[in-house]
Formats: structure tokens, sequence, C-alpha cells
């Protein structure tokens, strides 16, 4: 059974840095192409970066650009988001997300993309 689990959210004061992991299993991650999507309360989620499945192809939003960065490590099934510069509007809960593409497709930002989800994590940025 396929399951994507979300981890490393947390408390942290602006300026800041947390690591978020998206870890698979019951599916090889090389075959799929991952995104990170956040949702802050009242409002809809939303793309923050993706990482195509050569990992050759790499998306951020542009409220993340600069900021964070997405990477995949397929020998321990996982992709990682590294954040930085956090600030209070980054406050959400983050998702991972996976679709299976052909190997050189690029990756979007776009939920109706993706086919199986994580729980979610959720990251505060407060001081």
């Amino acid at each position: 059974q396929l399951q994507l689990v979300e981890s490393g959210g947390g408390l942290v004061q602006p300026g800041g840095s947390l690591r978020l992991s998206c870890a698979a299993s019951g599916i090889t991650l090389d075959y799929y192409t991952i995104g990170w999507f956040r949702q802050a309360p009242g409002k809809e989620r939303e793309g923050v970066s993706c990482i195509s499945r050569s990992g050759s192809d790499i998306n951020h939003a542009d409220s993340v650009k600069g900021r964070f960065t997405i990477s995949r490590d397929n020998a321990k099934n996982t992709v990682y988001l590294q954040m930085g510069g956090l600030k209070p509007e980054d406050t959400a809960v983050y998702y991972c997300a996976a679709v299976s593409h052909p190997l050189f497709r690029r990756c979007v930002l776009s939920l109706a993309e993706y086919k199986y989800w994580g729980q979610g994590t959720q990251v505060a940025v407060s001081s």
C-alpha cells in the first residue's frame, strides 16, 4: 500500500530553518515526481516546490524562491524540503504528493497533477 509520510515540522522563529522529509513506502520513489504543497488556515492549498523523477527539473513558487530548496534521495526513498529564512506567512500544514511520470517530464505545481498525498506536517513560524 502506497504511503507518504511527512515529518520535520514544528515551531520556529522568523528567520529560522526547518527541513521537512517525505518518506515513501509501498512505492519506489524513483518512478514518481514529488511536490510539496501547503495550506494555511482559511486559505486554499498551494504549490510550494516540486522535483521531477530525474531531479533535473525543479520548480518553486515565487513566494519561496531563494529560501526553499527541494532534493531527493532515491536510495532512502525520501524527498526533502529545506526551508530557510522562514516568515510568519510560511505558517501552514505542509503536504507532499506524488505522481508517476515519465523520467524526464517536467514537474508542475498543480494540485490536480498529483495522485497520492501524505497527511501533512504543521509548520508554525512565530516569535
